[in-house]
């Protein structure tokens, strides 16, 4: 079983930054792309960056330039720095990670972090 843990959420001021970690443990043989995703109250869940086991990376239209998601595959851990707040970034913020266990592949996902941008 796979395990993925968020952490470095809180609140920021319009214009801050903040880092986002996000670990995947447990059974784990290699892990091929992990992404971060943003559900705000009322509105549907949606994808924030992505990150390939290459390191090819997609962003989404309204962070680009101001998200950067990188990994370091040593600690099974993917980043996501997050510059130039808005108050529409409020959101908690969501991990996903495709894992190789002793199964075959499985898609984990974490319980998220909360990210309130005050303006």
């Amino acid at each position: 079983q796979v395990q993925v843990v968020e952490s470095g959420g809180g609140l920021v001021q319009a214009g801050g930054s903040l880092r986002l970690s996000c670990a995947a443990s447990g059974r784990i043989f290699s892990i091929g792309a992990m992404g971060w995703y943003r559900q705000a109250p009322g509105k549907q869940r949606e994808l924030v960056a992505s990150i390939g086991s290459g390191g090819s990376t997609n962003y989404a239209g309204s962070v680009k330039g101001r998200f950067t998601i990188s990994r370091d595959n040593a600690k099974n851990t993917v980043y996501l720095k997050m510059n130039s707040l808005k108050p529409e970034d409020t959101a908690v913020y969501l991990c996903n990670a495709h894992a190789q266990g002793p199964t075959g592949w499985v898609l984990s996902w974490g319980r998220g972090t909360q990210v309130t941008v005050s303006s």
